[in-house]
């Protein structure tokens, strides 16, 4: 944690608990030449005792207690890392650019998954970005169409902020259309120029009712695009639950005939994509499991260059505390 104190930023105030070890060495040091100078002052009443107190130098001893002091006060603020004028330093930056492609329509809020599958997805989501190193992520939301929720940033709270911002109101009266967000996913890379490796991560159930998956997907492998998948739900699958607009629950989808409709995960489409385009396929685990997987798979792909930035820095300047301390530590020893 960094502070700023009268234009001195100090950058490692969690050494603040030093400060006790020099209050304690301050009252040692006072404690014991109190008790000196008592010892002193009572032998110079005595007349036999008188020859050895030339030897005694009060103000030597105050000059040395002095000197320790200081001493001691340089050396807790060299610990405390004191930094100031600052200078601009060029940096380049490396990442791989990984689109995260979220299913917002209505299976999403089956059950299946505790609470239900969006909530899982994101909370999901959520705990891959820290386990990233450094990526460059973008959101992107599909039902039966899809949008760009999050444009590609290394902000990672901008994007959790878009992310948290998607609950059951935000959810899609359409069906899942994979293609919709591979075709955004390829769009958004194509803007970039000379992108090596195109990378997207869809959390979908995977009942697809795309009508162009098949062309879309090969495009994308095309153009050098790998497509991770991760099933969110079960095999056995659960009812899809109906919201008034005030999130209240009044029943479940229907189908024509009357009956309740019962989504299910489908592997078998996301397994294809992700193996077609030389990618894993991973489920949901109540574990980290899943997330390790897919983290190993998407950093084994090289970073890129993706732009300089200048970032202001502040120098340390602890070294003039230190000379201070050692100088004053010779002196001690010298006197």
């Amino acid at each position: 944690m960094n502070i700023d104190i009268s234009g001195i930023t100090w950058g490692a105030t969690d050494n603040w608990i030093a400060l006790a070890l020099v209050i304690g060495l301050m009252g040692l040091l006072l404690y014991r030449f109190m008790r000196t100078y008592r010892v002193v002052k009572q032998l110079a009443r005595t007349e036999q005792a008188r020859p050895f107190l030339r030897y005694v130098n009060t103000p030597k001893t105050v000059f040395k207690i002095i000197l320790l002091l200081v001493a001691s006060i340089g050396l807790f603020l060299a610990l405390l890392r004191p930094m100031w004028n600052k200078k601009e330093e060029t940096v380049e930056q490396e990442a791989r650019d990984l689109f995260i492609a979220l299913d917002i329509s209505k299976s999403m809020l089956a059950t299946d998954c505790t609470p239900n599958r969006l909530i899982c997805a994101k909370n999901k989501i959520k705990k891959l970005l820290p386990l990233l190193s450094c990526e460059r992520v973008g959101l992107i939301l599909f039902s039966g169409s899809s949008i760009i929720q999050c444009p590609l940033t290394t902000d990672y709270e901008a994007f959790m902020m878009f992310l948290d911002a998607i609950d059951a109101q935000t959810v899609s009266s359409g069906t899942t259309a994979i293609d919709q967000a591979i075709a955004k996913a390829m769009d958004a890379f194509g803007a970039i120029k000379d992108k090596k490796n195109k990378l997207l991560v869809i959390f979908t159930d995977g009942e697809d009712f795309s009508s162009n998956l098949a062309t879309l997907k090969k495009q994308a492998i095309s153009q050098g695009m790998h497509i991770f998948t991760v099933g969110v739900g079960t095999a056995e699958g659960a009812p899809i639950p109906l919201y008034d607009p005030y999130g209240t629950q009044i029943g479940h989808q229907l189908d024509d005939k009357g009956n309740v409709v019962i989504t299910h995960l489908n592997e078998g489409i996301l397994r294809s994509v992700a193996q077609d385009s030389g990618s894993i396929y991973v489920s949901l685990t109540k574990d980290d499991s899943d997330l390790r997987s897919l983290v190993r798979a998407v950093t084994a792909f090289e970073k890129e260059k993706i732009e300089d930035k200048k970032i202001a820095l502040l120098e340390d300047q602890y070294h003039y505390f230190l000379v201070v301390s050692l100088i004053c530590l010779l002196l001690e020893w010298i006197i």
